[in-house]
C-alpha cells in the first residue's frame, strides 16, 4: 500500500558550533567538540557522531527511529553511560561493528512495530534510496501519523570503527565526505535504534545485501551470512519501520 501522507515532524537542530582550529582532535574526557566541516562532526574521547547517524535528528523522512535530543548532550550522555557500564562494547555482525545498550535517556518512540492483524492495512511500501548514489530498494513501513507507536525502553547504539569508515568515505566521497574529516577517535556511531530488547535485534535483510554488494554501493564489504539472513527475515517479516515523514529515504 502506497503511502498518501504521513504526519511530519519538525527537527532538533545542534546548538553547539565550536569551530576547528588545527588543535589535535583527541579530546580531554568529559568534553565533546565538533569539528568546522561540512559535516561539523561532534565527537569526544573515544565516540564521534557520523553523518550516518545525524539524518536520525535532521530528516523528517528518516526510516527508524528519530530522536529530538541536543546532539553534543547525547555525545556527552553516551561517553558517561559506557564508563558507568565499565567500558563494555558488545561484538556485532563483523569485526569492525560493535555496539553499546543503554536505557532510552532521549525518550526516543520504537523505531520499528510488530506487523499484526489489527494493523496490516496500514503497511506501507514503495522503492526508496537511503542516498542519491546508492540504488533504489523495496521498503515497507508505518506512517506514525497512522499507528500508536510506544516509547522504547532501550537504545541500541550501533558503532563502526574509524578505520572501517576511513575505508567507507574513500570509496564514496561525493556521498560522506572526505576521509580526512573524520575526528581521531576510535569508534562512530552510525546509527541509534530505539527498541525495547537490550541485544541487538536483526539488520533488514536488504541492508544485508546491500553490506555484500560492497563500499562502492554504500554497503561495508561484509559478505552475506546465509543464516543471519534467514534470521533477519524471521524478524522482519513481522515487522516495518516507523517513518514520520512521507516516505522514508531509504531502508
Amino acid at each position: 500500500r502506497m503511502a498518501a501522507t504521513c504526519r511530519s515532524a519538525s527537527t532538533l537542530r545542534p546548538r553547539f558550533r565550536l569551530p576547528f582550529a588545527g588543535r589535535s582532535l583527541v579530546r580531554p574526557a568529559g568534553q565533546v567538540k565538533t569539528m568546522s566541516t561540512t559535516k561539523d562532526l561532534l565527537y569526544g574521547e573515544t565516540f564521534f557522531l557520523d553523518s550516518f547517524a545525524i539524518r536520525q535528528w535532521d530528516d523528517p523522512n528518516y526510516g527508524g527511529t528519530r530522536i529530538n535530543y541536543d546532539k553534543k548532550e547525547f555525545v556527552e550522555k553516551i561517553h558517561e553511560l559506557f564508563k558507568q557500564s565499565g567500558s563494555k562494547l558488545v561484538d556485532g555482525y563483523a569485526p569492525f561493528c560493535k555496539h553499546i545498550f543503554v536505557p532510552n535517556f532521549v525518550g526516543a518512540k520504537l523505531g520499528a512495530l510488530e506487523i499484526t492483524d489489527k494493523n496490516k492495512h496500514l503497511v506501507h511500501s514503495g522503492y526508496t534510496k537511503r542516498r542519491p548514489e546508492e540504488l533504489a530498494v523495496l521498503t515497507r513501513w508505518f506512517c506514525s501519523g497512522e499507528v500508536e507507536v510506544p516509547t522504547a525502553k532501550h537504545l541500541d547504539i550501533i558503532l563502526y570503527s574509524r578505520e572501517q569508515l576511513v575505508k567507507e568515505y574513500g570509496a564514496m566521497p561525493a556521498a560522506k565526505g572526505s576521509p580526512e574529516d573524520l575526528p581521531n577517535v576510535p569508534w562512530g556511531i552510525i546509527s541509534v535504534k530505539a527498541q525495547d530488547e537490550d541485544y541487538e535485534t536483526p539488520m533488514q535483510p536488504i541492508t544485508m545485501m546491500r553490506n555484500s554488494l560492497g563500499r562502492e554501493e554504500g554497503g561495508s564489504g561484509v559478505s552475506l551470512d546465509r543464516a543471519a539472513y534467514e534470521k533477519s527475515v524471521a524478524y522482519w517479516e513481522t515487522h516495518a519501520t516507523i517513518v514520520e515523514g512521507a516516505r522514508p529515504n531509504g531502508e
